[in-house]
């Protein structure tokens, strides 16, 4: 059984930074291409970062590049997903997801693309 637990969403303040976690169990996990989308009510769920099998290629929508870094452990089977410089409109619900088939260098952005979700974890910002 595949099971993706988000963990280390809360309430911070505007400027601070978060790390999320994604600890992954059931699935091979150096094989499987990982990202990081978020959703806020009523409105679709975003694509925000995704990395490679590999690691070596990751990908960011441009609202976050430079603030959120997107990593693995392999040895750990976790996803990280590093927020600085939060933003109030970075609140939203953040999941992580799963691409069990995938090439060593590629990264996913859409939803459709991968086979495993996470429940998510919240992420308020203050200002």
């Amino acid at each position: 059984q595949v099971q993706l637990v988000e963990s280390g969403g809360g309430l911070v303040q505007a400027g601070d930074s978060l790390r999320l976690s994604c600890a992954t169990s059931g699935l091979n996990f150096r094989m499987a291409a990982m990202g990081w989308f978020r959703q806020v009510p009523e409105q679709e769920r975003e694509f925000l970062a995704g990395i490679a099998r590999s690691a070596d290629s990751t990908a960011y929508v441009d609202s976050v590049k430079g603030r959120f870094t997107i990593s693995r452990d392999n040895a750990k089977n976790t996803m990280y997903l590093q927020m600085n410089s939060v933003k109030v409109e970075d609140t939203a619900v953040y999941y992580c997801a799963a691409r069990t088939t995938a090439s060593s260098e590629a990264v996913y952005k859409q939803n459709f693309s991968y086979d495993y979700w996470g429940l998510g974890t919240q992420v308020t910002v203050s200002s």
